[in-house]
């Protein structure tokens, strides 16, 4: 079964100390993110990026109450210099929580004839679980390593990783 890798959201916005929407677990999964890529790489896996790119006036700043946050073209919506895609690598751009909604995403597993995805990144309960979600809908199978997710608040991204196990039947590696 042919294998991707997905590391969302890991932005300088979400990433760095005093980001606009920092999330600090972040930093604490750097580590097992860089070996995992590390591991995807030398095995022949595709590596793909799924990062938000929105507008300055993105109306899920006002509707979530967030600061403005990975603006497209920003410093701020660039992937963290640690784990910084090679050339190869496609950088899918998203406007909410889910890679798959009006993205790229699904062409580029089908043309690579994907059928397991390895989920990394932030937020555990936000972005993680509702790419997971809808790559479960479609038939991928899923597999979240939960040393390479980070929760904006650990008892959330507990939740999240029962519900994945539990509700969706994602493989999560403890």
């Amino acid at each position: 079964m042919k294998e991707a890798l997905l590391v969302i959201d890991m932005l300088n916005d979400f990433v760095l100390a005093g980001a606009p929407l920092e999330v600090p677990a972040t930093r604490a999964i750097v580590p097992a993110l860089k070996k995992r890529l590390a591991q995807a790489r030398t095995r022949g896996v595709p590596v793909i990026y799924i990062c938000d790119a929105h507008r300055p006036d993105d109306p899920e700043f006002a509707r979530m109450g967030w600061p403005p946050h990975a603006v497209k073209g920003s410093s701020g919506a660039e992937v963290v210099a640690e784990l910084a895609p090679a050339e190869t690598d496609p950088v899918v751009e998203k406007t909410t929580y889910s890679g798959f909604h009006h993205t790229g995403l699904e062409g580029i597993l089908q043309a690579l004839g994907i059928e397991h995805l390895v989920l990394s990144g932030c937020v555990t309960n936000i972005c993680i679980l509702y790419t997971a979600y809808d790559a479960v809908i479609r038939g991928y199978q899923v597999t979240v390593p939960a040393d390479c997710v980070a929760p904006l608040d650990p008892a959330d991204g507990e939740f999240a990783l029962k519900q994945l196990a539990q509700v969706l039947g994602v493989t999560v590696e403890r």
